[in-house]
């Protein structure tokens, strides 16, 4: 570790210990982090820089350190740039890692439907869980902000919130450790009325900026639900069987499978409370009006950190359930160590 690293690294410390404490920081707390691994000396040498360059300062003779508005500029700045680098590579591990999933998905549906003889869809993972992992805004122009939400799952999201008047970089420096410490790992569920009413009082003059920001992370999580990706083969399966093959049925069935608003009806389902995990409806069960000649068998996947979807298969109410149970429980295994291996 060169010069530069360790200043920075004892800087970070003292400002960490100094916000807990409030107490000054000596060089004595700073030689037990294990990554320096440096003398008391080395350290009061580093010290004596850092207070030379401005970013902590001496209260009084004989005490610590304490952090200069330089030095909390540096550490508000590498927060920042910390987690523009995660949201960054967040971002590309999610496009590679969702483009391979859809692929994944739709073969997956054209294996179900080859091995039972019925019609398969899936629907692509959505936000189960629904906690904020890192918000950030940036200034687009005087009066636009670039809002970046990311959620449990690596889920992104960019929307752009417009403003009424001008806001400086450091303004939103303090709008962004706001916002993060008061909403980070909660649910929308748990962003309540009295979370709200703190984070407007405290935003002060940008209490409608914070108003913008609520609103705008809740609809991505409302739109994370209603974007939902459905992947179907097989529908042609169904018409193999007398009972379901007539032109009025059959019509209806393909209206069913291609307006796919009506799988949402039964892929949105959480089947949580059902044995093993897996749903069965059967005929008027089905809550799918065109579909009420048919079974349905359901069972949800989870991909790591809250995503989850669900696995339907669709036949004639004599289906054989045991080979279509058997089959969704060696998909769902598959789906669990494709990710596995990702992780």
């Amino acid at each position: 570790m060169d010069s530069e690293d360790r200043k920075a690294v004892i800087l970070k410390a003292i400002i960490k210990n100094y916000m807990e404490t409030g107490e000054p920081v000596g060089s004595r707390t700073i030689s037990k982090l294990p990554e320096l691994n440096l003398s008391s000396a080395t350290i009061r040498n580093e010290m004596s820089d850092l207070e030379e360059m401005g970013y902590i300062l001496q209260p009084h003779t004989s005490a610590g350190r304490i952090p200069s508005d330089k030095g909390y500029r540096f550490y508000v700045d590498e927060i920042l740039r910390e987690k523009q680098i995660e949201t960054d590579e967040l971002k590309e591990l999610m496009f590679k890692r969702v483009d391979r999933l859809e692929t994944l998905l739709k073969q997956l549906a054209k294996i179900i439907a080859r091995d039972t003889n019925y019609a398969a869809m899936i629907s692509g993972p959505s936000i189960h869980s629904n906690k904020v992992k890192f918000l950030q805004l940036s200034k687009i122009d005087r009066f636009k902000l670039l809002l970046v939400t990311v959620a449990e799952g690596n889920i992104i999201n960019n929307r752009i919130i417009d403003i009424d008047s001008e806001i400086s970089d450091s303004e939103i420096l303090n709008l962004n450790l706001l916002i993060n410490t008061s909403l980070n790992g909660l649910t929308i569920e748990e962003i309540n009325l009295g979370i709200m009413n703190k984070l407007r009082a405290d935003a002060g003059v940008y209490g409608d900026i914070v108003d913008k920001v609520l609103r705008e992370v809740a609809a991505v999580f409302e739109s994370a639900t209603d974007n939902l990706e459905i992947y179907t083969s097989g529908t042609t399966n169904i018409f193999k069987y007398p009972e379901i093959s007539d032109r009025e049925k059959a019509s209806r069935l393909v209206n069913a499978f291609e307006e796919k608003d009506k799988l949402k009806e039964i892929l949105s389902d959480v089947n949580e409370g059902c044995e093993n995990g897996v749903k069965v409806y059967i005929g008027n069960e089905v809550p799918v009006s065109d579909m009420k000649d048919l079974s349905v068998v359901t069972a949800n996947y989870e991909i790591g950190e809250g995503l989850r979807g669900t696995i339907g298969i669709v036949g004639p109410k004599r289906m054989d359930y045991e080979k279509v149970l058997k089959t969704i429980r060696t998909v769902m295994a598959s789906l669990d160590e494709q990710f596995k291996n990702d992780e």
